[in-house]
């Protein structure tokens, strides 16, 4: 049985910007073209496993506010969080 996986996603236009604001920046690519090659093949790993993959784009505008309401850093640990908030939220309203 084929599983949903969510996967926190980045728009080009707001690569750096959200560089600017997460706490743990350094622990991504220097540029959006290595991130998205690395996005790319997991991906494409988690679909060669058969499960499907839903891209959550994190918005530089509304993330901030999100961790903020929530109580969390702006790190990997809460765009997983908030990428997982969301596959939930769609899947109950499909």
């Amino acid at each position: 049985q084929p599983t949903l996986q969510a996967m926190v996603w980045y728009r080009e236009e707001h690569y750096e910007q959200l560089r600017a604001i997460f706490d743990d920046a350094h622990l991504l690519p220097p540029t959006y073209r290595d991130w998205l090659d690395r996005a790319e093949a997991k991906k494409a790993e988690v679909e060669a496993a058969g499960d499907q993959v839903m891209k959550v784009f994190i918005d530089p505008e509304t993330f901030p506010e999100w961790c903020e309401k929530k109580g969390l850093p702006k790190d990997a640990e809460a765009r997983t969080q908030l990428a997982l908030e969301v596959a939930q939220a769609r899947s109950f309203s499909l």
